[in-house]
């Protein structure tokens, strides 16, 4: 049985949710859910979890995102992609390199968004993309995203290549119709590719036949993530047999019945992994105790 995390390479004209339904019918496992939706047309990292890397979701640390995106200058659509119905065009004969070098400054740190119509996100339980499709246009409240670096990659009018490096919850989309509306002709998104989603990168991805071959062959060891490196980000704690034992029956572990000589000095409220042999048994929150040293209390318990 694989328990972690397959790397996938989303290809363009299916959704994230098409993906975990084919990968559930490669590995013959209901238990598979993804992290990080990419809209149909998108492609590139998405990161499919199986098994007991379901239950590492929770605690992933995705706050960095890198997409590559090419930009269409001069056309405007509803769904801010060329996917969508144009709305109007503009001139996009006067944008220079220079300038637009200068615009994409502006757009680097903290930004203000607001999220595209053409959005899972919800209002009153319905999804807002369901509403556009009905011709219903919403208020939406801006959120604050940070724009690591946007490096220019290719400049051949009207197209425009960006690499994109940004925080979770940053939609592309809108980034591409704020940049075209401050070059005063307006832009859409012509392609996107996400090749980075916190821990996992694009050079580790694997296409859906890939994965099927794999599969036959019984060598998908080769390519799964397991839960211990896909939480890499957390402090490990190795655990004793008695400790692991405890563990197993959903009981926290005392710092006696851990690999470690004294108590782990960090940050109260910290999350932590309990492993044993570099197999995750668990993960825990150090939190503080009447002797003044932190306890370590269960959050997740893996098989």
């Amino acid at each position: 049985m694989n328990d972690g995390f397959f790397i996938i390479n989303k290809p363009s004209g299916i959704t994230s949710h098409d993906v975990v339904s084919r990968v559930r019918r490669i590995l013959g496992t209901r238990k598979v859910g993804h992290t990080g939706t990419l809209d149909p047309f998108a492609t590139g990292v998405l990161p499919i979890a199986v098994n007991d890397g379901t239950k590492a979701i929770p605690f992933l640390d995705e706050g960095i995102k890198q997409y590559e995106a090419l930009l269409r200058l001069g056309v405007v659509t509803d769904t801010l992609d060329m996917t969508g119905s144009i709305m109007r065009r503009g001139d996009f004969s006067g944008v220079e390199r220079e300038r637009l070098a200068a615009v994409l400054l502006r757009f680097t740190g903290q930004i203000s968004q607001i999220p595209p119509m053409f959005s899972a996100i919800k209002r009153g339980g319905q999804p807002l993309y369901k509403l556009a499709r009905q011709g219903i246009e919403v208020e939406r409240q801006p959120r604050q995203v940070e724009i690591f670096s946007l490096e220019l990659l290719s400049f051949e009018l009207p197209f425009v290549s960006l690499r994109v490096t940004c925080s979770r919850g940053t939609y592309i989309r809108s980034l591409a119709d704020d940049i075209g509306a401050a070059l005063g002709c307006g832009a859409s998104l012509q392609e996107l590719r996400r090749t980075v989603s916190g821990p996992f990168h694009f050079s580790a991805a694997i296409s859906l036949e890939a994965l099927e071959d794999l599969c036959k062959r019984r060598t998908l060891g080769a390519v799964c993530l397991t839960p211990f490196s896909a939480l890499d980000h957390l402090p490990d704690i190795p655990l004793t047999e008695s400790g692991l034992a405890k563990v197993m029956h959903g009981r926290s572990p005392e710092w006696p019945e851990t690999m470690l000589l004294t108590p782990l000095d960090i940050e109260s409220g910290k999350l932590v992994r309990l492993s044993r042999n570099g197999t995750l048994a668990a993960v825990a929150q150090l939190l503080p105790a009447v002797d003044g040293c932190n306890r370590l209390i269960l959050k997740r318990v893996f098989t």
